[in-house]
């Protein structure tokens, strides 16, 4: 079973913008599209850990507020160093106005 947890309001997060949401110990990325799409990563740059969601985002990139590097938020690819390691994506969806991300699943219960 999916484990969908709703993240913040689609408003809260500017057409092309990128909001931070912290989870269960966990950091995460939620951005706009131009589209109006939703996308989710690890908060966390895999150089040095910086927290993206201060950095800049661009079409489809967000940009290390750090160093830099440059991610496409869609993959996860590492798109221009310092960043060699990709970030993790999680399914992204908006329901009744919400974002929601699915982080992994729920076991059944026997």
């Amino acid at each position: 079973m999916a484990n969908w947890v709703e993240a913040c309001a689609l408003e809260a997060i500017e057409q092309e913008g990128v909001v931070r949401f912290d989870h269960d110990g966990r950091t995460y990325a939620i951005y706009r599209s131009p589209q109006d799409e939703v996308f989710c990563t690890d908060g966390l740059c895999t150089h040095e850990k910086v927290h993206l969601a201060d950095g800049l985002v661009m079409d489809y990139e967000i940009e290390c507020p750090k160093h830099g590097g440059v991610f496409d938020y869609r993959s996860g690819e590492a798109l221009r160093l310092p960043p060699c390691v990709n970030l993790k994506c999680y399914p992204a969806r908006i329901v009744d106005g919400k974002v929601a991300i699915e982080l992994g699943t729920i076991p059944a219960k026997v």
